[in-house]
Formats: structure tokens, sequence, C-alpha cells
């Protein structure tokens, strides 16, 4: 089920200013941009950077992911593995608020989201 039209307002909100205040430098966004999707009732976060040796063409690198489970009231949370199939993040699989799951990829010790 897709979030609802409240929901995505504030998640909107809320992850626009989380993206602000981590994008780079506007003078190196042509290098490497962060920004973020949502698809359904998950919220995707990635890094965009030049495809090499093709001018002018981007790729997206996926970051982490969140999903709302609505019948549990929680976020869970998701990371990708180099096979390109999310896996749930077991020091802190799920959170009950949105700014707790941007919390948990920020403080990420291991380097799993932006290692």
């Amino acid at each position: 089920m897709a979030l609802d039209i409240l929901q995505s307002v504030e998640i909107i909100e809320t992850m626009e200013n989380y993206i602000e205040s981590i994008r780079p430098h506007e003078s190196i966004r042509h290098n490497l941009d962060i920004a973020y999707k949502i698809e359904n009732q998950s919220i995707i976060i990635y890094e965009i950077r030049p495809l090499y040796l093709k001018p002018g063409k981007y790729i997206d690198s996926r970051v982490a992911k969140t999903t709302y489970v609505h019948t549990q009231k929680v976020w869970k949370i998701y990371w990708l593995r180099a096979s390109g199939k999310w896996e749930s993040y077991t020091p802190v699989p799920e959170v009950k608020t949105l700014n707790e799951f941007l919390e948990v990829i920020d403080d990420d010790s291991r380097g799993t989201f932006w290692g």
C-alpha cells in the first residue's frame, strides 16, 4: 500500500531538509550529488555520479532504503549488497520515525551505507 497524502507531505519535507543538509557544495555537484526518491511505501537515498568515459551520462548508486510497514508502524532499514539486493540492516533493523532512520544512516560506524 502506498503512503497516504499526509504522510507524503511530511516525508517530502523531512527528506528535502535532510538531503539539502548533506549535499556536496554546489561547485562539485556535477561530479557527485545526493538525492532521494519515494517508491510506494519506501524511500531510497542515492548518489548521482557521472558515468566514466561517457560525458553527460550519469549513474545512480543506491545508498540506503527504508520501508514503512503500516501494520507495525515502523520503518524497516535496508542496505544494498554488492549483488544488488537489499538486506536488512542488522545493527538497527527498524525504527519508529523517519528522523530515526536518517540518524542511523548518519551514525553508521561500519560504513555500510556511505562506505
